[in-house]
């Protein structure tokens, strides 16, 4: 399997493995569901291939999970098939194994790819076989399972004897089958049924069902004849009690109710006897859902342990396993049942190989005729579905009371021979009984339908289903659960209940299963897998080419290979072309425009034809054998490369040497110059004379100079610590002369210093005397330039004074209006009187108010001007409330939003918690792991003891036999001569051990690579995880995007929602025309299904010729199911929205009397809104007057700022220029008592002139003083008038805005209203024009379906008199009246107009039908349409009672406001003389007020700051300790994972410890063995010397067995150390096991030569005596049994070895996906943290604005407790001025 991981199907050879892998990588690369179909001919090994598919995807995507003493899911999946065949598979005439049942195996995987459960589905187990066999053929193999013997106690349980001939239901074929072992199949069932988790109960159930099952058979031979009608009874009620038994019921009633079955006759039960065929067919009947029901649930319980739900399920790979085409003698019931599957399979691989194949060259653009195959199988397959067909008519006769084989056979022949080409006449070869035959895809088949009618059926005795339910067997319990039985007693207070699946019959509910399947196939991406017969005699290597090329045909093989060489069958993406054939021509391709242009050109000058391929949109299609032709071009080329490169390096190469030998012969041409030299110098007389006086040169010398110094260096090392003392001494007194030196010089240079000091701050200080100089003309010039800007203040002072004049005069003339107001007040006082009832609240502040008043007429003003304040009070407070209901909401919208983001955090979290809990789980299936690894070595160690006991034992043995072989001492002198011939073969064997040696290091070599390419397929899998967790979190980011903007769509839902429900509420009032509507209602049902007849005649009609185009269909299959999903929606939505139209379309005329009253209301309206745009005309104006003030002030106002600006500006230069001055003053002061006594004079003389100018400064600076004072009156008055003036211009304001805001407001109502009555005069209009059309389109069809009937009755006549017709010529066939030409002609003619006929009928009675039909549903529609319009129209009418009641309301308060407000306009003229006085304190007050606000606010942000530094502080801390936790939690794992690696590693260390002992004393024994050997013959030298040198060699090997041990040692320590290199460790136990073998195969060598020598021993004793030769050869025997124990011992070991390791590559592998896991794990919690991080600082920006919120409202509710003292207080100046005016006037 390994071969094929990973890999590409070219990439490796042909296997059924290459198919799985396929598919398997597929469904990683595009997510897509896929399928593998195994089809073929019975017996072509579709089960076998079946197992290997699952065992390959059970292998390679081992999850590695697995609980505690539970078997893991992919054992469980394997598994499966045991049980399967067992109870699903028999012996056929040509298959031996032959799956009597199909099943669709889905097998899902999680993301990682990896298994995460299975299940499957079963279909058409033949349950006919179950009662008769042909005697070729043998039944289900679970009836000879259960007989083997294999589980000691089933007989007795299942009270069954030891013969299967005792029991006829299952030995009427063959009983034995020589490639079945049933006992072997017994036992692999049983632990099947173990592993999936069946109890002992429910194992014992299903063995006592099938039993039962076998009983039955006996049961049926017990009937016997009683009385004249018959009747059956049984006598020996053996097996009845057998049955009885087993099913845990009564046997007595249950033979009664076989015998006599209950029937319900009205209200009565009746006992009806039964003959004795029908009572063993009744048992049968019985038996055969007792089986199939037992075999449901079985797969039931597979399909429970199989799915885990715990596991994620993202993508599976279902694997289709269906009984194949079949051709038997007899052809029954099953047989079509399975060859209509099969034709609807292959249609299904047709639509996909073809079809596509051709669509794909027509989209990639490619010059391609379409090409029919002849493989379309649709004829055959609307034979059995379409209407009236065989399945139809199979239908109706199989519900038919009365109808019989005969009957069926008839109404077969009648509407389906001559009518579809696919229903032909029997063959009477096969089966000379068949009814009829059909024309399949792969042969013609003659069906014997006997008994299909029962079969279809499946009739039941009610009364013993009844009794069964009631036992004790609980699984025959379940099977029946779901059948109704017969209840003696209907059940109290319960509903009459219907059997479920009411009269549903096995062909239904197959063709069911059926559709599901293809609908599921049709889903995914299909493999095909095609199983050929090679020969019908079953002989091994045999093929015959006849049958292997029908089924090649059958199965669109050959097909495939003409489409393959007509067309491309070769494909390659332009990327990969480009990939692997850049080296052709990689300039080329470099400089191409795009990929097509380079595989273009690329193939253009290689000077491909260009018949041999074509490029299309996206791929480069070759025809057969052309990309071999590709691939040797490649190869060309790179071997041309590598010769240029080899010819490079050559050239390199043998440069290199020649550089070499170059350098070689240079350095011997130097050598021999040299040579020269010294030869020719010997005899050169210059040179003689040289040497004569080299001698007395210095440069000779020069040892003599070398001691002369080196002896005056150890004078001065002698002499060298005097010397240091002595200048030390000097130094000393140097370092006291320079001390003192530098006193005298540091005293001198302070004198100096101090007089330069004192003449430096002179200076300084006469130049800062200049710069005051300075200071102070600067200021002198900024005093005249106050003194200019105060007269100008003065001038602004007296036009101000002046406009207060003009002010003066005004209220002189407002106080005249004033005396004639209070002439009219009389008048008003009803009015008065009238507004009190309604400011019943105020009247406690009046009370309070009219307590300080002196007299009545005061407090009566008092109590007007209180209400006027009031009211304009609240109109303040209204806005107030109204920003303040803003914020409120805007408050609540966060809050929303941030539940919203809580909901979704706590979701995440759930998701995380969720995750954690898998961890968990994990960890915990490692640790049940590891405990189960623990339990095995205990066991091991456990079997190990015993075996070293057996060997000691067996030691024993040996030692008395060795007693007997040194009696035969004596004997062995004669064996010189065979020993010599012994060594001989020694060497030899040797020989062959040096050659084994090889073998092994070879195989050792090859295992090596195997694993470095097991660590290569890791590495790889590791890539493809991390890709699939990118993927994974790219995937959370784009839904988490996803839910966002599908929140957005939803809000746009729900708005447009609420604007349709605003639109349905103003056309809500139609009710009288539910009638009329009933005719369109009809007509647009009429027509859809018009349109739907002709969509089905037109699809008939492209069906024939468009064959091609249901590839593409399939391709767009998922497509076109999401658009019809869609597209129902929106005719679900469309429908509803038309009737809910037409229901307000009803409601038109109350609208029209609605709208006319509206009308009315309107014209009113109308002029009470001209009255109001003439007031707000009178108020902009005032309003843009005051505008115009108010600019003008505020003006005024901003350059009086700018003014106490500067002069607070110049007030602060002055401020720090005169702190300067008295800061400089006191150094001088300091200066002149300390320093400056030699310069009295002149500093008193610069003091006074300082003095002077000091005062000059202070004089200034109050004077500037009294300025700003005065400038900051005049300021706060001005401010004060301004504010004042900004309160008038805001009420003025805020009045005239309501004003138009509530024009606007009334406008836009009356703009709507208009354009809804627009609306429903179209609508009604378009209402009346469809309610005609609706008219006549309904009496078209009521004339057209009276002429379809009248049509129909003409037909039914014309068919009874053509029926009468086609039997006189069938009669005048018989007789021979005619020809044989004519009549054909006739025959043919006649059929040609029954079909015509026919066919007019079926569309005549299926519109009749669908006429019906519609009435039905348009009545129900019509009803449930009325109800609703009632029910709408009173909810309408009621709202619209309301809306009315609400406008009026909302107009009388319109009429308030503008009386108010112009009564509020009047006295806004009175309020503001009145306040002018109290303003200017209220606005000292509040500057106070807004100070102390500010300072508060300063406060609040903060603690704000400190509260958010504290936070913050806190989440870091937080996050900290969280990281740190994840650590620590991280590292427990990982502390556990290794812990248990090593407790892994310490038992291997263990078991191989404990092997090596077992070694060790094996050797001991080998060495016992040899030194007997040699005191045998130790009579000979050289017998002695032979045993002495295989004494060494014994040695030897035994020192590399302890140095390999002490290797293991070293390495397990290493591996206690380090759990990472466990890997070297398995190899280095490899290689010990390995070591062992060899000790193994030299002591089999070593026991061989004892054989020969016992061989040789046993010739000589025979010389001797036979009692010798007999104890030689117990010996033999003896040390042969201990050979095989050892042998099986290592073999054992071995495979305990080959376990352990695969375990702990198993348990490597789920921790490296452990890690993984939590890696992704911490990735989510960090970006999780980071959203909270974010939703964190969404909360505290939330905060921050709610506390702005509370902030500004806590300022308005201050500004109004304000505004209400200033009122007070105006109140009171108000009362004080009319005291005064009161007492002037008096």
């Amino acid at each position: 399997m390994e071969l094929y991981v990973g890999k590409r199907r070219s990439e490796c050879w042909p296997h059924i493995f290459a198919i799985a892998e396929g598919a398997y990588q597929g469904m990683q690369n595009s997510g897509c569901n896929q399928s593998i179909l195994i089809t073929g001919e019975s017996g072509a090994g579709k089960t076998e291939n079946t197992k290997k598919v699952i065992s390959y995807f059970a292998t390679i995507c081992s999850s590695g999970k697995r609980k505690e003493g539970e078997a893991s899911l992919e054992d469980k999946i394997v598994q499966t098939n045991p049980v399967l065949e067992a109870w699903g598979n028999a012996k056929t005439v040509r298959n031996d194994n032959s799956s009597r049942f199909g099943k669709f195996i889905r097998i899902h995987f999680n993301s990682q790819g990896k298994l995460s459960g299975a299940d499957m589905v079963v279909y058409l187990l033949e349950k006919s076989r179950l009662t008769y066999q042909q005697p070729l053929e043998r039944c289900y193999h679970a009836f000879y399972n259960l007989m083997s013997d294999h589980v000691p106690d089933l007989k007795e349980k299942c009270l069954l004897t030891n013969d299967i001939l005792d029991y006829w239901y299952v030995s009427q074929g063959k009983l034995t089958v020589p490639s079945i072992d049933d006992r072997e199949d017994m036992q692999f069932a049983d632990e099947a049924f173990d592993i999936l988790g069946f109890s002992e109960e429910e194992k014992y159930n299903v063995f006592k069902n099938t039993a039962c099952m076998m009983h039955m058979g006996n049961m049926t031979k017990d009937f016997v004849p009683v009385g004249k009608e018959e009747q059956a009874e049984i006598k020996d009620d053996s097996n009845a009690q057998k049955v009885a038994i087993l099913a845990g019921i009564d046997p007595e009633w249950m033979i009664t109710y076989f015998c006599k079955p209950k029937l319900k006759v009205g209200t009565e039960w009746v006992s009806k006897g039964n003959t004795c065929s029908y009572a063993a067919s009744s048992v049968a009947g019985i038996a055969r859902a007792i089986y199939e029901r037992s075999f449901r649930i079985v797969v039931e319980k597979c399909n429970e342990t199989l799915c885990d739900p715990t596991m994620k399920k993202v993508s599976y790979i279902g694997v289709l396993d269906i009984a194949g085409f079949e051709i038997f003698d007899y052809n029954g019931f099953e047989q079509i049942c399975i060859n209509y599957v099969n034709e609807k399979l292959q249609q299904f691989f047709n639509q996909h190989m073809f079809t596509l194949e051709q669509e794909e060259y027509v989209r990639e653009g490619l010059d391609w005729a379409n090409v029919d195959f002849g493989m379309d199988l649709q004829k055959c397959i609307d034979m059995f579905e379409k209407p009236m067909a065989f399945l139809a008519i199979f239908e109706e006769e199989s519900l038919f009371p009365k109808a019989s084989d005969a009957t069926f056979t008839e109404k077969l022949m009648t509407n389906m021979l001559g009518k579809w080409p696919n229903f032909a006449k029997p063959n009477p070869r096969p089966d000379p009984d068949a009814h009829f035959a059909v024309i399949h895809y792969a042969a013609t088949v003659s069906y014997n339908l006997t008994g299909w009618l029962e079969k279809n059926k499946d009739p039941l005795n009610d009364t013993i289903v009844e009794m069964i339910k009631n036992g004790s067997n609980s699984l025959m319990i379940a099977c029946f659960a779901d059948h109704p039985g017969q209840p003696l007693e209907a059940p109290k207070d319960a509903p009459e209940r219907k059997k479920k699946g009411g009269g549903k019959t096995v062909s239904s509910y197959f063709k069911g299963q059926l559709d599901d399947l293809m609908v599921t196939l049709y889903k995914t991406e299909p493999h095909f897998i095609r199983c050929v017969v090679p020969n019908t005699h079953k002989q091994p290597g045999g093929v015959e080419s006849g049958l292997v090329m029908h089924q090649y045909q059958c199965n669109g093989v050959l097909a495939g290979i003409a489409i393959c060489r007509a067309g491309f069958p070769n494909k390659m993406t332009y990327p990969e072309f480009k990939g692997r054939y850049n080296i052709l021509a990689a300039k080329l391709v470099a400089k191409a425009k795009n990929d097509k242009a380079a595989a273009s050109g690329l193939l253009e000058l290689i000077k491909l034809d260009k018949e041999k391929y074509r490029c299309g949109h996206t791929k480069v299609f070759f025809r057969a054998g052309i990309l071999g032709f590709m691939e040797e071009v490649r190869e060309d080329r790179i071997g041309s490369v590598l010769a240029w490169l080899q010819a490079g390096a050559r050239g390199k190469a043998s440069r290199m040497a020649f550089k070499k030998l170059q350098d070689q012969k240079l350095s011997l041409y130097c050598c021999q110059r040299a040579l020269r030299t010294r030869k020719i110098a010997t005899t050169w007389k210059w040179m003689e004379l040289w040497m004569a006086i080299k001698p007395n040169l210095k440069c000779t010398q020069f040892s003599k100079y070398k001691a002369d110094f080196e002896n005056k260096i150890a004078l001065a090392e002698a002499n060298i610590g005097t010397a240091l003392e002595d200048r030390s001494k000097v130094q000393k007194i140097h370092d006291t002369l320079m001390a003192s030196k530098n006193e005298i010089k540091n005293a001198l240079d302070g004198g100096g210093s101090a007089v330069q000091d004192i003449i430096d701050k002179t200076i300084r200080i006469e130049n800062m005397a200049t710069d005051v100089e300075k200071q102070v003309a600067d200021v002198e010039k900024r005093v005249k330039g106050e003194a200019q800007q105060k007269q100008t203040l003065d001038q602004q002072m007296n036009k101000v004074n002046s406009q207060v004049a003009q002010i003066q005069g005004e209220v002189s003339t407002l106080e005249s209006a004033l005396v004639a107001s209070e002439q009219e007040r009389s008048v008003k006082d009803d009015q008065i009187t009238t507004l009190r009832e309604e400011i019943a609240h105020q009247s406690d502040m009046i009370a309070k108010l009219a307590k300080e008043k002196k007299s009545v007429g005061d407090n009566k003003q008092k109590s007007e001007e209180d209400i006027q304040a009031m009211e304009d009070k609240c109109n303040h407070l209204s806005k107030v409330k109204g920003k303040l209901e803003q914020a409120l909401d805007e408050a609540e919208d966060a809050l929303e939003r941030e539940k919203k983001v809580r909901n979704d955090v706590e979701k995440t979290k759930r998701k995380i918690e969720g995750d954690l809990k898998l961890v968990q789980e994990a960890v915990g299936d490692l640790e049940r792991v590891k405990t189960e690894l623990n339990q095995g070595v205990a066991r091991k160690e456990k079997e190990y003891q015993a075996l070293a006991a057996k060997i000691e034992d067996e030691g024993s043995l040996g030692n008395k036999y060795q007693k007997q072989i040194k009696e035969l001492q004596a004997r062995l002198e004669e064996v010189d001569e065979e020993l010599q011939i012994e060594r001989s073969n020694r060497s030899k064997a040797e020989k062959s051990r040096s050659i084994l040696k090889k073998d092994i290091e070879d195989i050792a070599a090859r295992l090596e690579e195997a694993g470095a390419n097991t660590s290569t397929q890791v590495e790889l899998n590791k890539k493809r995880e991390a890709e699939l967790a990118r993927l994974k979190g790219e995937l959370d980011e784009s839904n988490i995007a996803h839910e966002g903007i599908l929140a957005g769509v939803r809000m746009k839902h729900n708005n447009t929602m609420s604007d349709l429900g605003e639109q349905i509420d103003g056309l809500n009032g139609a009710k009288n025309k539910a009638e009329k509507d009933k005719a369109g209602l009809e007509r647009d049902l009429a027509d859809a299904r018009a349109n739907l007849e002709d969509g089905v005649k037109s699809k008939a009609e492209l069906d024939r010729t468009g064959k091609l185009l249901q590839g593409s269909i399939v391709d767009n299959h998922q497509k076109l199911d999401e658009i019809a999903r869609s597209l129902n929606e929106a005719d679900s939505s469309k429908k509803r929205l038309q009737v809910e139209n037409q229901d307000l379309n009803r409601q038109i005329e109350e609208l029209e009397n609605a709208i006319a009253s509206m009308n009315k209301n309107k014209v009113s309206l109308s002029t009470q809104v001209e009255d109001t745009k003439k007031l707000a005309d009178s108020e902009s104006k005032d309003r843009s007057s005051l505008l115009t003030k108010y600019k003008h002030l505020s003006t005024d106002l901003e350059t009086l700022r700018d003014q106490i600006e500067n002069t607070h500006l110049q007030k602060s230069d002055l401020m720090k220029a005169l702190s300067k001055a008295q800061s400089e003053i006191q150094l001088w002061r300091s200066r002149y008592e300390t320093e400056g006594l030699g310069r009295v004079e002149e500093l008193e003389a610069g003091n006074f002139k300082l003095k002077a100018r000091v005062g000059e400064a202070e004089e200034t600076v109050g004077s500037l003083q009294t300025k700003i004072s005065n400038v900051e009156k005049s300021k706060n008055r001005i401010a004060q008038e301004l504010e004042e003036l900004a309160m008038d211009y805001e009420r003025a304001h805020a009045a005239a805005i309501i004003v138009e805001k509530r024009a606007m407001n009334f406008d836009k109502v009356v703009g709507e209203w208009q354009i809804k009555a627009a609306d429903i005069a179209s609508e009604l209009e378009a209402s009346h024009t469809e309610c005609r059309n609706y008219s006549s389109e309904l009496f078209r069809v009521k004339a057209a379906q009276e002429e379809a009937i009248e049509q129909l009755d003409i037909v039914k006549r014309e068919n009874k008199n053509l029926a009468d017709e086609i039997k006189d010529l069938l009669d005048q066939l018989g007789d021979g009246g005619r020809s044989i030409h004519e009549l054909d002609k006739q025959r043919r003619r006649l059929e040609v107009e029954k079909e015509e006929l026919q066919a007019a009928l079926e569309e005549a009675e299926g519109a009749l039908e669908q006429e019906e039909n519609k009435v039905m549903r348009a009545q129900l529609e019509l009803a449930q349409a009325k109800q609703e319009i009632d029910r709408r129209v009173a909810e309408k009418e009621e709202e619209f009672e309301n809306t009315r009641k609400n406008h009026a309301r909302a107009i009388d308060s319109l009429n308030a406001s503008f009386e108010s407000e112009q009564r509020a306009k009047g006295e806004a003229l009175r309020i503001k003389k009145k306040l002018e006085g109290t303003i200017n304190e209220l606005e000292i007050a509040l500057d106070h007020a807004n100070k102390a606000n500010a300072e508060g606010m300063k406060a609040i942000k903060r603690y704000q700051g400190q509260m958010r530094d504290t936070i913050q502080a806190f989440e870091a801390e937080s996050r900290v300790r969280q990281q740190v936790a994840e650590q620590v939690g991280i590292a427990e794992r990982k502390s556990a994972a290794l812990a248990g690696e090593m407790d892994e590693s310490r038992a291997l260390l263990d078991s191989a410890e404990r092997s090596k002992h077992q070694l060790d004393v094996e050797l001991g024994d080998a060495r016992s063995s040899i030194n007997e050997m040699q005191s045998i013959n130790s009579k000979e030298m050289a017998a002695k010397r032979g045993l002495e040198g295989a004494l060494h060699t014994c040695q030897a090997e035994l020192d590399a067995l302890l140095q390999a041990a002490k290797n293991s040692e070293q390495k397990s320590k290493h591996a206690m150390v380090d759990a990472a290199r466990l890997a070297d460790e398995l190899r280095a136990e490899q290689d010990h096991t390995n070591s062992e073998s060899r000790a193994k195969r030299s002591l089999e060598s070593q026991f061989g030569e004892m054989e020969t020598r016992l061989a040789d021993a046993e010739e000589t004793a025979i010389r001797s005596g036979k009692a010798a030769m007999t104890k030689l050869e117990m010996r033999i025997r003896e040390l042969e049994v201990e050979l095989g124990n050892t042998q099986a011992h290592t073999s054992e070991c071995m495979k305990g070895y080959q376990r352990t390791e695969r375990k702990v590559k198993e348990l490597i592998f789920s921790q490296e996906e452990d890690h993984k896991n939590q890696d992704r794990m911490s990735e989510l919690a960090n970006k999780l943290q980071q959203k909270i991080k974010t939703y964190k600082q969404q909360i505290e920006e939330a905060e921050e604005i709610a506390a702005l919120n509370l902030a500004k409202f806590r300022k308005a509710q201050q500004e109004l407790e304000e505004t209400e003292d200033r009122a007070k207080l105006a109140d009171n100046t108000m009362t004080d001025i009319r005291m005064t005016r009161a007492g002037s006037f008096l």
